[in-house]
């Protein structure tokens, strides 16, 4: 009898899992929203807490972090419009420059490769092509349905409409004493986590710009911002940053020791706040086999494409803590955990 039960366990688990994955995946723009907006709200919760000891409404302190949130969402749309002035009043020549060079490529590789290409229009022309247009403005479309839908759950959170301590103790953790000790150890972490990746990325994108304008590389003000951005997803974003603000300096930099000292340079920016300064901050709490973020960061890409990348270490951290509160799946957290692997 005992073994059957087992049997029909397995069996259900087996069926489960992927119910559990394709409800992921279908429901994206429902759990992106959602788990983006807890962050925030673990963010803002030590405010909310120094707010109510001081006798503040809760409803006031919930408009006063909205308030906050909807500076920082300015601040970047500033940014970006910023960086978007700057890109079109530039006279810089680094378009003709890149279109010589992508003939010169167009016909390196018709010559010794016998790959043959069309008349296209210039990269300009097809930045501003009507489908990719039509993609850009439903790109904005998604993102501003899904920030109104993070601003909703922010409220809930806040408001505590949406109680995870309750959660846990209702279902995975049935110990009160455990439900509330693992619920105060999440809420640290990733509060630390957030402060930690925001301040390191903030810096990495500073850094970055300040090269670029050293350098005299063009749109410092974009390329800072890009590394700030792409630095919140772990490991592949500083890479991506480094390889991609390389090849644009090589169209434009024409002298090769100064691109060389530039790639070095932007190379150590994400050195030494990825590489040193982030798990000094982090601590070894934070401690992830790199196996374990590579394949994180794979598995939540594939799932919720890029909002799955920049959450994929934040959802470890949670699934890690739990995984650790019991006695049969304390292996694999600790398969998560690396002794001496640290996360970039």
């Amino acid at each position: 009898m005992l073994e059957q039960r087992r049997t029909t366990n397995l069996l259900l688990l087996i069926i489960a899992i992927p119910l559990v994955f394709y409800l992921l995946k279908i429901l994206s723009f429902i759990f992106i929203p959602l788990i983006f907006s807890m962050f925030i709200a673990l963010l803002f919760l030590p405010l909310m807490r120094a707010l109510g000891r001081r006798k503040v409404p809760k409803f006031v302190s919930i408009i006063i972090v909205l308030l906050l949130v909807a500076v920082g969402v300015k601040i970047g749309v500033e940014l970006i419009k910023l960086s978007s002035q700057e890109i079109l009043a530039s006279n810089t020549e680094f378009f003709p420059k890149a279109e010589a060079k992508i003939a010169d490529l167009k016909i390196y590789l018709a010559e010794n490769f016998g790959v043959e290409f069309g008349e296209d229009e210039n990269i300009m022309s097809q930045f501003f092509a009507k489908d990719n247009l039509g993609t850009t403005f439903g790109f904005i479309r998604k993102f501003l349905t899904g920030l109104l839908m993070t601003v909703f759950f922010v409220v809930l959170w806040l408001a505590e409409s949406i109680n995870v301590q309750q959660l846990l103790n209702n279902t995975l953790l049935k110990r009160k004493h455990t439900s509330v000790k693992t619920f105060i150890k999440i809420e640290k972490d990733l509060i630390k986590f957030i402060k930690v990746k925001f301040l390191v990325s903030a810096l990495t994108g500073v850094f970055t710009g300040l090269m670029c304008l050293f350098f005299d590389v063009s749109f410092p003000i974009f390329w800072g911002l890009f590394a700030f951005v792409i630095n919140f997803v772990q490991m592949v974003g500083s890479f991506v940053s480094v390889i991609l603000l390389s090849i644009f300096a090589f169209v434009e930099l024409d002298t090769t020791s100064t691109l060389f000292f530039f790639v070095l340079s932007i190379t150590g920016v994400q050195v030494l706040f990825g590489a040193i300064l982030e798990p000094i901050f982090m601590g070894k709490s934070f401690s992830i086999n790199v196996i374990a973020v590579l394949v994180m960061l794979m598995f939540w890409g594939f799932l919720w494409g890029i909002p799955g990348l920049i959450m994929a270490i934040p959802i470890t951290v949670f699934l890690k803590i739990i995984l650790d509160q019991f006695p049969n799946t304390k292996v694999m957290a600790s398969l998560l955990s690396g002794k001496k692997t640290v996360i970039d």
